[in-house]
């Protein structure tokens, strides 16, 4: 295919989940059904995190950061799917792929650093309970949340400034739903060796909150197998499985798609794995923080509670 030059990529054609036209409706179906259960869960443990007073505790704190990032991220990935599916247009102008693309990458990024503070929570929960409060203090809670937001910026503002300063492209049709930064990749016919090096690099630095998460855990373990009353190593585990589990699946996904070898075979597979991070994932979260998780039960009943009387009255 002749190679495009930036000044003639004025957009990209978005190519989507699938190009089997039998499979087009029950496709928007069922992102359709994905987003709205994201949002509405997601929301839904938000809102209880800001009403209910019984809630406002640093775990639940960055629960409700955890529930708007997910929100944001499935808004940004799959509204330009519903979009596409409703209008059939699949092309997205150059510089909204560019702040796509941004935006994805920097609420990624947020979620990883936030999970790891939430790995610091339960450390010291577990590790330091007498400690607890003084040392996840408000003003400890606001800095490690504006330091998951500032260092997400930091990480994904070169990558961008990079590829926004690609010459030539082979195609304009990105095999993706949403503009991802692989995907981009491998359709530019300009030098992306720096582009790649730069994504290495971030890739090392991200992999700092994976091992701080890791450490957390084994001194969590640890903690946990000291104590001598098995009532109360089930109940420091009980405190820490939710967490546990959510970090489990979320570095699980997020290694099959990105820790791979960057080629236009693994696209597909990559496009399933992407689908199932940016869609599943983020329901998954708040399931796995209400199944699980009485302080969120109880507060549900209250507030159901609550509206259901002041309706009455």
């Amino acid at each position: 295919m002749e190679p495009f030059n930036q000044s003639m990529v004025t957009h990209f054609i978005i190519k989507g989940i699938s190009e089997v036209s039998e499979l087009q409706l029950p496709i928007f179906f069922l992102v359709l059904l994905i987003y709205l259960i994201t949002v509405g869960g997601n929301l839904t443990v938000l809102l209880l995190v800001c009403l209910d007073r019984h809630l406002r505790t640093p775990m639940y704190f960055f629960l409700g950061l955890l529930s708007l990032v997910d929100v944001s991220s499935a808004t940004v990935t799959l509204h330009k799917t519903l979009f596409t599916f409703v209008s059939g247009n699949k092309t997205i102008p150059y510089a909204s792929c560019l702040i796509q693309m941004f935006c994805f990458g920097c609420f990624l990024s947020v979620e990883l650093f936030i999970i790891t503070a939430m790995s610091y929570d339960r450390y010291v929960a577990v590790c330091y309970p007498l400690q607890y409060v003084m040392i996840m203090n408000h003003r400890a809670c606001v800095l490690l949340a504006s330091g998951c937001f500032i260092l997400s910026l930091f990480g994904n503002v070169p990558l961008v400034v990079l590829i926004s300063q690609f010459s030539c492209y082979r195609s304009n049709i990105i095999n993706h739903f949403f503009c991802d930064l692989l995907p981009i990749i491998t359709i530019s016919c300009s030098d992306t060796s720096l582009l790649e090096t730069a994504f290495r690099i971030e890739g090392i630095v991200l992999f700092t909150p994976f091992l701080l998460t890791f450490i957390s855990y084994v001194f969590i373990i640890a903690a946990i197998l000291r104590i001598r009353s098995s009532i109360g190593r089930r109940k420091a585990f009980y405190t820490c499985s939710s967490h546990l589990t959510l970090v489990i699946l979320f570095y699980a996904t997020l290694t099959f798609q990105y820790l791979r070898p960057i080629s236009e075979d693994t696209l597909d597979y990559n496009k399933l794995i992407s689908l199932f991070n940016t869609a599943a994932v983020p329901i998954l979260n708040p399931l796995i923080y209400t199944v699980k998780n009485k302080d969120v039960k109880s507060a549900f009943r209250r507030k159901l509670s609550y509206f259901q009387n002041t309706f009455k009255g």
